[in-house]
Parts: C-alpha cells; sequence; structure tokens
C-alpha cells in the first residue's frame, strides 16, 4: 500500500527537490489509537467511532488510484498530521478571523466560519426559529445525532473511494446544514475553511441536508496558505429531497507551490449530490485557482423523477498547476435533465483535463444532457485535455457534448496593448468574458471575489 511503501526521505517534487517532509517534533502517523482521540476529542457517540474505524480498515484494504493524467511525488501518508489536538493553530486565529459582528455582516449573508475545531455561525439563533440547523459537523454528531446518522455517509459512503475512505476515518472539522419542510431559507449560507497548520493535512467533511418542498444557497470558500506539500481531502454530500432545491457554491485558492513547482497542496476532494425526490435539483458552482494539483468530480446522482442538476466550473492553472476534475451526472429517474458548462483556462506551464461522466440508466426514460466543456490556452507550454465518458442505456435520451479550444494570439495582445492596455489588463479582460457564464451564477461579493483570485492567479502566465 501507498502509505507503506512511500517513504517520507524518498519522495522528489515535480522539479526533483524533496518532496513531503516529516517534522520530527510533532505526532505524525495514522493509527486506531489517533482515530480514537479525534472521535474522544469531539465527544462523539459510539456510533460514530465505529464508523470511523471501519472507514480506517477498509481505507488499509485500498491503493492510492493512479489512472488520472496528474504526476506527483509519492504521498508519505504516516508523515501526516492527523490528530487535531497535535495541530500548530497561530496565536489569535480563532479572533482574527472570525466573522463580524451579526449587525456588521453584508445583507442576505450569514457566515459559518470554520477555523481548525473552531465554528463561529452567525444568524443561528434567527436561523432556529425557522428549524435551521447550521454548525459544524462535530457539533451537529453531538447535538443532532439522529439525524446525523441517517444522512453521513448515504450520498459519499465511506467505501467510495481511496481518499474518501481516508476522510471519513480522520476528519475533525467540516459543516453541517439541514433545512426542515417547506423552509425556503432566507439568507444565502456561507462557510469558510482555512487550513493554517503547517505540516497537518486538512480533511473537512460537509453535510446539507434540503428536506421536501425547501430551499437553500449555501457558499464555501476554502484557503490554505502556507510552505512545502499538504494534504487536503475533503468531502462534501448534499441530500435534496421532494421538491427540494440546494445551490452549492465553492471557491478554492489553495497554497499552489512557489511558482517553480516546488511546494503546494494536494486537493483531492469527493464532492456529490444526490435528488432523492421528485423534482427536486441541485446546482453546483464552483471556481477553482489554488492547489498544485486538483482532483476533483462533483456529480449529481438524479434519483427521483422530473429532477434535475447543473453543473458550472471556472479552473485555472498556471506555473506547474495541474488540474483532473470535471462532473459526473447519473441519471436514474424518469425525465431527468442535467447541464454541464465546464471553463478551463490554462497558463505558463499549467496542464487542465476536464473527465466528466454522463450515465443514462435503463430507468431513466426521457433524460436529457447538455455539456459544454471550453478551454482557454495563453502560452505555447500549458495544456488542455477533455476526457468525455458517456454511457446510454435508453433510446430515449438525448446527449450533446461539445467541446472547444481557443488561445490569445499575439496580434490580440498587441492591438489591446497599443491601445495602452497593460497585458495584465488585456488577459483580465479577456479571461473575465470567457467566465462570465459562470461568475454570474455567484453572489456578487463571490463573482468579485473570484474576478480578483483569477486575476491573481494569472500573474506570470505569459509574456
Amino acid at each position: 500500500m501507498a502509505a507503506e511503501t512511500a517513504k517520507c526521505d524518498e519522495s522528489i517534487n515535480r522539479n526533483g527537490q524533496p518532496g513531503w517532509a516529516s517534522h520530527p517534533a510533532v505526532p505524525q502517523g495514522l493509527n486506531e489509537a489517533v482515530i480514537r482521540r479525534i472521535s474522544a476529542g469531539n465527544d462523539e457517540p459510539d456510533f460514530m467511532l465505529d464508523w470511523r474505524l471501519q472507514a480506517y480498515r477498509h481505507w488499509l484494504s485500498m491503493a492510492e488510484p493512479a489512472w488520472s493524467t496528474l504526476h506527483h511525488p509519492p504521498i508519505d501518508y504516516q508523515a501526516i498530521r492527523y490528530d487535531p489536538e497535535s495541530r500548530e493553530e497561530p496565536a489569535g486565529v480563532a479572533a482574527a478571523d472570525a466573522p463580524p459582528p451579526e449587525g456588521e455582516l453584508p445583507p442576505g449573508i450569514a457566515l459559518d466560519a470554520v477555523l481548525g475545531r473552531y465554528s463561529a455561525a452567525a444568524f443561528k439563533a434567527q436561523l432556529a426559529k425557522l428549524g435551521i440547523i447550521l454548525c459544524s459537523l462535530p457539533e451537529a454528531v453531538r447535538e443532532h445525532p439522529a439525524l446525523v446518522r441517517q444522512y453521513l455517509g448515504s450520498v459519499v459512503p465511506p467505501t467510495d473511494n481511496f481518499f474518501a475512505s481516508l476522510n471519513a476515518a480522520v476528519f475533525a472539522d467540516g459543516s453541517f446544514c439541514y433545512i426542515p419542510p417547506g423552509v425556503c431559507c432566507p439568507i444565502e449560507l456561507s462557510a469558510h475553511f482555512r487550513s493554517h497548520a503547517v505540516h497537518a493535512g486538512h480533511f473537512e467533511r460537509t453535510l446539507i441536508v434540503a428536506d421536501r418542498d425547501s430551499t437553500v444557497s449555501y457558499l464555501e470558500n476554502s484557503a490554505a496558505p502556507g510552505d512545502g506539500n499538504r494534504l487536503h481531502a475533503g468531502v462534501v454530500e448534499l441530500v435534496a429531497l421532494e421538491n427540494a432545491r440546494i445551490r452549492y457554491a465553492t471557491v478554492q485558492n489553495g497554497y499552489r507551490g512557489d511558482g517553480n513547482g516546488q511546494g503546494g497542496i494536494y486537493n483531492f476532494v469527493t464532492q456529490r449530490g444526490e435528488c432523492r425526490g421528485d423534482r427536486s435539483r441541485i446546482s453546483w458552482t464552483q471556481v477553482d485557482t489554488g492547489s498544485a494539483i486538483t482532483w476533483k468530480y462533483p456529480s449529481v446522482v438524479l434519483r427521483g423523477d422530473h429532477t434535475r442538476g447543473e453543473f458550472r466550473a471556472v479552473t485555472l492553472t498556471n506555473h506547474d498547476q495541474q488540474v483532473d476534475g470535471g462532473a459526473k451526472m447519473i441519471h436514474l429517474g424518469r425525465n431527468t435533465r442535467s447541464s454541464i458548462v465546464a471553463k478551463g483556462i490554462a497558463a505558463g506551464n499549467g496542464h487542465n483535463a476536464y473527465r466528466g461522466l454522463v450515465k443514462v440508466a435503463k430507468s431513466a426514460i426521457g433524460a436529457r444532457n447538455r455539456t459544454q466543456c471550453h478551454s482557454l490556452l495563453l502560452g505555447d507550454q500549458c495544456a488542455a485535455h477533455t476526457f468525455p465518458y458517456i454511457e446510454v442505456r435508453h433510446p430515449s435520451a438525448r446527449v450533446e457534448h461539445e467541446a472547444s479550444a481557443a488561445r490569445i494570439g499575439a496580434d490580440q495582445l498587441f492591438y489591446c496593448r497599443s491601445r495602452g492596455l497593460s497585458t495584465d489588463d488585456v488577459l483580465a479582460m479577456i479571461v473575465n468574458g470567457f467566465c462570465k457564464e459562470v461568475l454570474q451564477e455567484l453572489p456578487m461579493e463571490f463573482a468579485i471575489e473570484a474576478q480578483k483570485l483569477l486575476a491573481a492567479g494569472l500573474a506570470g502566465g505569459i509574456d
């Protein structure tokens, strides 16, 4: 197994420099004792400890996936710190990064800031009057065990894949949201995950449940400044019951390395939603500009009849960043609808691969899907790839796939620069137009932040 064979002193990064490095002064490694400490530290009921241990034992029997286009040195899973009690949290984190007082929050937005093991949720009392539960996942396990036990792992089981199993065993942070029947959440909810510990892995888990006839909009922002290599293996589970609607958006800006292929976050996450009830709907919107390596395929399982799944994404790679990601739409119910819009931007030595799956089961009579995959190349050393997988098992299905690749030419740059625009201004203008279809789905505050991140991520991507 990779955890046993990958040695820290043998690992090298993409440019031949030392990769995963241990820290002798910090407790590291993963075993059942560590998992028991994580569970005890969160004061979890017995069923959670059993769930974690089963996931860990299954993970020991698995091998890290190696089928994608990604290339990275071996990960030494015993050189990572999993125990939250040993994580180095810088002084003043909770005070400095906590959300402002409720009266100072922007109108229409509630913040659930999860910082390390600490959660500060504004508007919790007001939301509770509507029956909405918004808290950290560890708190939900303690305060709402029956609800968590019913849904946790029901969309992404602990045996789903190598990184999902690892997450199930060791997660200590995360976010939980439950919308009761018939309730339309009056404000957009937002969670912020920041990993400050230099030598620790990041394994948050998000669980959102929209009961029948309910609606919720949920936004996540993750950032991980730092040094060297670190592993981020998060999990997101969405459950939409009859007539429910979930809008989920995320902006990811993890540490991408130093620009020379050294260091950076390995962003290996599993995100999946399930439209269980008839006429339910799940919409994904995501902007990824960070992390050295990204491996993620947000998915929607359209189980109910007349359900709908939507996916929109912007992915930026620059310098030596690598992405192998995309979306999956699984049609099971009758008259289901899905759409995928993927915008990939590659600059510098960045490699961007879209890998998508559209699957129509025999039971999915009248299914429809439309997929658009567009790539923008900035430079002559970057690369973009498209790997569509389409499986149709009913003749009434209609599936469309469109892919294109474009490149900014020297004449375009010359024309704009002759009008007084800098290269950075030109790139920002072109990229914002290219991404408009996705960015307009974000709330204004998030859209502005995403535009700034895209502009920053393009720095040095083209001469």
